[in-house]
């Protein structure tokens, strides 16, 4: 009987990834938020919390919490379309991420 070699481990983490995803509206824009929000945005800011449809999101300074607020409601409107009806975003807020948040 011949020996297979070793799969990548990252093939087998990436299917328990998969469907490890909790169901909600939160953890689907926190899915979509990097497509939807660029990378340089992306990098800056992520989705940490909803409440009856409003998600907010954790800047990384003032400065991007400022331009995130004026680029709301285009945030919006990108992450209901990439959603598809599966999860409806009723509000962004945006929030500077406190020193003990990572």
């Amino acid at each position: 009987m011949r020996r297979r070699a070793p799969r990548p481990l990252r093939l087998a983490l990436e299917r328990a990834a998969g469907g490890a995803t909790p169901p909600g509206l939160l953890a689907e824009v926190q899915a979509a938020w990097p497509q939807v929000a660029g990378p340089v945005v992306a990098d800056e800011s992520e989705p940490v919390a909803e409440r009856d449809g409003v998600v907010t999101i954790a800047c990384r300074s003032a400065v991007w919490t400022q331009e995130l607020e004026l680029l709301g409601r285009d945030l919006e409107a990108a992450l209901n379309s990439a959603l598809s009806g599966s999860g409806r975003v009723a509000g962004l807020r945006f929030r500077t991420r406190s020193a003990t948040l990572p």
